[in-house]
């Protein structure tokens, strides 16, 4: 059975073993007729021209674990901030581990998805924030609509500034031949709250995983929000990541996005403005090689005047690997006074690799200032010559232009732990001990 049919018919079982009430019932409905109308998407769609999911879907994924596997922490804990004492909330293939989490929170309303579906006294937030800004017509953030279950739901109050970091991270044992895991998170930041998430999905063995994540960011009046996601996943491991971000007036949301292991990896990032003098960041790196394929499709949608937005991505490919950067702003007639800057930049270390650049203007307001840029090549030969003649090796000379090229992107993690970490992937994805302080 295709997988696509292994879903629809798997969902009147999952319906029937969830509790919850008529109008979550009717929303769900609505997202497998949409799924089954349209199905995956394919190379045929314009979003999604160089990127194909077919040789993921030949695998015959488990929809649901079967049991809940335990991890030990000594086993996981390389995977965590460990310099840094952050919230945590962990699951493992797609359930919640009570074990390795911790979900005791000062003032803040931190739980389970499958909490807050159910239980009465979310019912006016659920109501208020559940799928209402994911697209209802995307084919794979409505099928996670569809399965909506269990992922984290954060709710920050009005004015709260959070201590720690929030580190969410999605562990996949690999005891199921192959899996397909639907995390579905919510995110409220009330007004002049701030708040820093950190978001992993990581597998353990190389069985072949699925993930099609989507996750509701809304930031209300003046709150600041900074989201960082690691990917540096297996080779076996796919991941669709939908982000969709609603923001109210003058707002600060930055989400830096770090795509590094995986198979197949396609981010889809989207930025909606409720308000004026609002600002969004959308930063990237991105270090691949093999036959790896890392797919940026991003978003801004400005709606009101007087807002920013900034997007930076870099991108190093070597091998046969495959990045694909699609950036649309879209500047709506009463944007006026918009500021929006994009930003791509592209290496290429061999002749197989490939970079699939589109960025997108479209402009309806008269009194804005937008730009955007993209460059693909090579690393600069003379700056090589220099470095050389001062005595650095060829490989550590490399390395250094590589670093010096992610910097920009680097060097906004307000984290100074992450920003450490971050810099130690990166050396190790371009093999060197780069030898000075982070």
């Amino acid at each position: 059975m295709e997988l696509k049919e292994k879903l629809i018919a798997s969902f009147m079982a999952f319906e029937e073993n969830v509790d919850v009430d008529a109008d979550l019932h009717g929303i769900r409905t609505l997202a497998i007729k949409n799924f089954e109308d349209k199905g995956f998407p394919t190379k045929k769609e314009e979003s999604w021209k160089y990127t194909s999911l077919n040789t993921i879907l030949k695998n015959d994924f488990s929809v649901f674990p079967k049991k809940e596997n335990a991890i030990e922490f000594k086993e996981v804990k390389k995977f965590f901030l460990n310099d840094l004492d952050t919230y945590k909330v962990i699951f493992i293939d797609g359930i919640f581990s009570s074990y390795l989490s911790s979900t005791t929170h000062d003032g803040l309303d931190v739980c389970l998805m499958s909490s807050a579906l159910t239980k009465p006294k979310y019912k006016m937030i659920i109501d208020t924030f559940f799928n209402q800004v994911a697209s209802k017509e995307e084919s794979l953030t409505t099928l996670n609509t569809a399965f909506a279950n269990e992922g984290a739901y954060i709710n920050i109050p009005k004015s709260k500034v959070v201590e720690k970091p929030i580190e969410i991270i999605y562990f996949s044992t690999g005891n199921e031949a192959a899996l397909m895991v639907q995390p579905r998170n919510l995110i409220i930041v009330g007004e002049n709250a701030h708040v820093q998430i950190i978001e992993r999905h990581q597998s353990l063995n190389e069985n072949p995983v699925l993930t099609n994540s989507v996750t509701e960011i809304f930031a209300q009046k003046r709150a600041i929000v900074d989201y960082y996601k690691i990917q540096n996943d297996l080779q076996s491991s796919n991941l669709i990541d939908n982000t969709y971000i609603a923001q109210k007036q003058e707002s600060r949301v930055a989400v830096h996005t770090f795509s590094f292991g995986g198979n197949i990896t396609r981010n889809n990032l989207n930025f909606y403005h409720q308000g004026e003098r609002i600002d969004s960041t959308l930063k990237g790196i991105t270090i691949i090689g093999d036959k790896q394929h890392v797919d940026h499709y991003t978003l801004v949608q400005h709606a009101t005047p007087n807002c920013e937005s900034h997007q930076n991505y870099k991108t190093i490919l070597n091998d046969s690997a495959t990045g694909v950067f699609n950036g649309k702003i879209f500047v709506e007639k009463e944007a006026q006074k918009t500021d929006a800057f994009q930003q791509n930049n592209n290496i290429l270390l061999s002749d197989k690799a490939t970079i699939n650049a589109k960025p997108q203007l479209e402009i309806f307001a008269d009194d804005v200032k937008c730009s955007h840029g993209c460059t693909i090549g090579q690393l600069d030969e003379s700056a090589m010559f220099y470095m050389q003649q001062r005595g650095i090796p060829k490989k550590e000379a490399k390395a250094l232009l590589m670093y010096a090229f992610t910097s920009e992107v680097t060097s906004s993690i307000k984290i100074p732990e992450l920003k450490i970490k971050i810099a130690k992937i990166i050396a190790t994805k371009l093999g060197v001990n780069l030898g000075f302080d982070l």
